[in-house]
């Protein structure tokens, strides 16, 4: 009876340690298809598939604000098995921007890896009589009240970006929440919007076509697709606003499963393939490893809290 047992348990110990991914990993994204996360998304598990050698099925979870994806991941086993695309909206603004959340994507999600960063950009309908930072501060100063800036919706990184810029610039201008940024920017190019601040790459075209006016980009430096437009923070000193995109775990995951999970992630971004798929996105590879990235997203969490209470954002 020993000998059978010593017998199963040898044969069972490969099994026990197998490494992961033993089977196919499940990327839960936040959003519809379409839209910045989920293509950043589905390129992570492409390339993330051919670095493991497993399947990395994607699974667009959408609503809440993102909040209905974070609530699958957190609560579900903590086996490497399953993992978010998280972005800055769902992890760092939504903390503060509801007053209960089911779970905490800070307390209960671990940062694995960042993937990547891209800036906004702030645009105008032509007709407004704008051509600089500089110049809309002005006209708006002038008109207080008079001018309105178009966003993806109450609460979204668009939102905020534009009340972190009244706030910071000094201005008074008017919120017009959209169900989403492709509604708000068809309005926009239409001429019934004035201003947004929106992703680069759904806008660039309208901006080569001379349907809308990019006044500036919201990184710390220009961006090399749009050397031309300066930084918003050319004008209004200290702004600066990223968007970004990271690989999450349920907290508890095995560090050993974050390690593999990070060093794939970084190997998948350190392809030419991969960094020009990005900057087609307007995005920067910028695979931080998981305890940079938590600090990253602490610093984003405080700096969304104040935005969020001086200006009364509310979900819609």
């Amino acid at each position: 009876m020993r000998l059978t047992v010593a017998i199963l348990l040898t044969a069972a110990a490969p099994a026990l340690a197998q490494p992961w991914p033993a089977k196919p990993v499940r990327l839960v994204i936040p959003y519809a298809p379409g839209g910045p996360v989920d293509i950043t998304g589905r390129l992570t598990a492409q390339k993330l598939g051919e670095i493991l050698g497993q399947q990395i099925v994607v699974d667009n979870r959408a609503g809440a604000n993102g909040n209905i994806a974070v609530e699958l991941v957190a609560r579900s086993p903590a086996d490497g098995y399953t993992l978010l695309m998280g972005a800055n909206g769902p992890i760092a603004i939504n903390p503060s921007l509801y007053a209960k959340l089911p779970v905490d994507p800070v307390r209960d999600l671990a940062p694995v890896s960042m993937v990547a960063s891209s800036p906004m950009i702030l645009v105008t309908h032509p007709s407004l009589p704008a051509r600089s930072v500089q110049e809309l501060v002005a006209l708006a100063k002038a008109r207080p009240g008079a001018i309105n800036f178009a966003s993806s919706g109450s609460g979204s990184t668009a939102h905020l970006s534009g009340e972190l810029f009244r706030s910071m610039a000094g201005v008074s201008l008017v919120h017009v929440p959209y169900k989403g940024a492709g509604p708000a920017l068809t309005d926009l190019v239409a001429g019934q919007t004035q201003v947004m601040f929106t992703g680069v790459s759904s806008t660039l075209p309208y901006v080569k076509a001379q349907r809308l006016r990019a006044l500036g980009v919201s990184s710390g430096m220009r961006l090399a697709i749009l050397p031309d437009v300066p930084t918003i923070g050319e004008s209004v000193r200290g702004y600066e606003v990223l968007t970004w995109y990271g690989v999450f775990a349920p907290t508890g995951t095995p560090a050993a499963v974050v390690d593999t999970a990070q060093k794939a992630v970084a190997a998948s971004f350190a392809t030419p393939d991969a960094r020009e798929r990005l900057a087609a996105l307007g995005a920067d590879p910028n695979t931080l490893p998981g305890a940079e990235f938590a600090k990253m997203i602490r610093i984003e969490v405080d700096k969304w809290s104040r935005v969020v209470r001086e200006s009364g954002a509310r979900p819609e």
